[in-house]
């Protein structure tokens, strides 16, 4: 059995080094405050700054496009390294922009009460990402007079950068409002514990899941899914007998 590694504990917030120096007990009271409290971090500048990038992205696709046409021409590169240089410009532009809508969904989730708005929502990256790309590809394949070598390679960079970009904008691990709260009726302001890269939070420090991590990261459930860690280590729960929040398979 592997030996287990000493850990490093690091503070989501002030609030949470507080409450975890002082043994903050929940209660009735501080369950109300953590419900009633503002989202940890502000969805609102980085859904601007997702929507901003999306409309960049797509002035990138405009400039492959005239590229491709040859109504652009940057005198000190061939056409080709142009086209692909704005493609790519175009794909990081896109992705950048779904990391910041994804974030800002999970500090502030919508209801999965209505599921097309829900999907539709937590993948407006994706979405944006068909936007930015596949008029492109269209543009090019039905283009009679361009040369097909010069298709095929703007056809081939447009298709690798879509399939590329709609892995990184889609959302595998989106939360709603109604396992947000959940998770908080449960939980309270009870400090959970989660990994650099893990994709769950834990109850206990001591969980064998934990067992090789070095660097453990604790808050309150709040913080644990605002980063990105939206389900409970089932471990956890049954050990502690938890039910009716959202649990890893």
């Amino acid at each position: 059995m592997a030996e287990k590694k000493e850990k490093k504990y690091v503070a989501a917030s002030e609030d949470s080094k507080k409450a975890r120096q002082t043994k903050q007990v929940p209660n009735e009271d501080v369950i109300r405050a953590v419900k009633e409290a503002k989202p940890v971090g502000n969805p609102t500048p980085l859904r601007i700054g997702a929507v901003c990038l999306w409309v960049l992205a797509l002035v990138f696709e405009v400039l492959a496009l005239m590229v491709f046409l040859g109504k652009v021409d940057l005198k000190f590169m061939p056409q080709i390294p142009q086209l692909i240089a704005f493609l790519v410009l175009d794909l990081i532009a896109v992705i950048v922009g779904a990391q910041f809508w994804k974030k800002a969904n999970h500090i502030d989730p919508v209801s999965e009460a209505n599921q097309v708005k829900f999907w539709l929502w937590n993948n407006m990256g994706l979405i944006a990402m068909a936007i930015c790309f596949f008029p492109f590809i269209i543009l090019v394949l039905t283009n009679k007079e361009a040369d097909k070598k010069t298709k095929t390679i703007a056809t081939v960079a447009a298709v690798i950068c879509l399939l590329i970009g709609g892995v990184a904008s889609y959302d595998f691990n989106p939360v709603s409002v109604e396992q947000k709260e959940a998770a908080m009726d449960v939980l309270g302001s009870e400090t959970v514990y989660w990994t650099t890269f893990g994709k769950v939070y834990h109850t206990h420090d001591d969980c064998s899941h934990l067992n090789q991590s070095e660097t453990l990261t604790y808050g309150t459930v709040e913080e644990a899914i605002a980063a990105n860690r939206v389900r409970l280590c089932k471990t956890c729960a049954n050990r502690d007998g938890i039910s009716g929040v959202a649990t890893d398979n």
